[in-house]
């Protein structure tokens, strides 16, 4: 057994009392029924536990996470061999698990989903269904087609009936198309600039693109106007059909993309809106969230 110098001990027994000053430290001694001695032993990491369960109390999201382990806090516990010290993610970092979970879920869903596959009993999604279809049997490379600008509430299945139109084409007329995520793609683009020319090139050119959940993204001029611009732009000197979904109408995303309230701003928030525009119509879509 580990033995500790009479200087050490001191030290120890020092940092101890110092600490059991602290309600909090004493709560947790108290909790598990520590020995004076068990507690000396392990003080610092206590500390350390009373210091990031209290950063937690205050924390209003991942973003000021001030703990060791970002959106985690040590936490101390018992068996019959004594306190051991674990991290436990904090609510916001299950909330992230899960929305990340969530969303590799729903791309699965979303990768196999065929026209056949959508529910047409929500009479409050015949309208977008009906376009759809039309947009499917109509569709040829020769045309000047618009694609759709779909919003509408939080998990109504917007990108599942996208997805369903753009695979239905991809298997049955050969057509070339892309979902992507736009907030993931900014991320990409900024991680790998080796990749930025082909990503840019292939996102310019695929015969139909859609930007699922436009809007989510936090807004910087160079993603706003270096990437999305440049496609938008490409895309429509092309005639290339570009879809979009969002929880936001356009006067709502055209807010989302100015970054202040300058008039510079407005305009070029404003040719971002153009540029949707010319692409895509507008489309609402109201229904039940199918997520819950």
């Amino acid at each position: 057994m580990f033995t500790y110098t009479k200087k050490e001990r001191q030290i120890l027994e020092k940092n101890y009392e110092e600490a059991m000053k602290d309600e909090n430290f004493v709560k947790i001694v108290n909790h598990f029924h520590l020995t004076k001695e068990e507690a000396m032993k392990k003080t610092s990491k206590l500390e350390e536990s009373v210091k990031e369960l209290e950063h937690c109390k205050k924390c209003k999201g991942l973003f000021e996470c001030k703990n060791v382990l970002k959106g985690h806090a040590s936490m101390p516990s018992y068996d019959e061999n004594g306190l051991y010290f674990t991290y436990i993610p904090c609510k916001y970092k299950k909330q992230e698990i899960k929305s990340k979970h969530d969303k590799l879920s729903e791309e699965k869903i979303n990768d196999h989903a065929r026209m056949k596959d959508i529910d047409v009993t929500d009479k409050k999604r015949v309208k977008v269904i009906k376009w759809l279809d039309h947009f499917y049997e109509d569709f040829d490379f020769s045309k000047k087609m618009k694609g759709l600008y779909l919003h509408g509430n939080f998990g109504c299945g917007k990108t599942f009936l996208i997805s369903a139109l753009l695979n239905e084409l991809s298997e049955k007329k050969n057509v070339h198309t892309e979902i992507i995520y736009f907030p993931e793609v900014l991320r990409t683009l900024k991680a790998d600039w080796d990749l930025y020319d082909f990503k840019m090139r292939l996102y310019q050119s695929v015969d139909i693109l859609c930007f699922d959940d436009i809007g989510a993204e936090k807004v910087s001029e160079w993603g706003r106007d270096e990437v999305l611009g440049t496609i938008l732009q490409s895309r429509m000197n092309q005639n290339l059909p570009t879809f979009f979904t969002s929880n936001l109408t356009l006067e709502e995303l055209e807010t989302h993309f100015q970054i202040n309230a300058s008039s510079e701003e407005k305009v070029k928030a404003r040719r971002i809106m153009e540029r949707i525009k010319q692409l895509s119509q507008d489309m609402v879509m109201v229904s039940e969230n199918r997520r819950d």
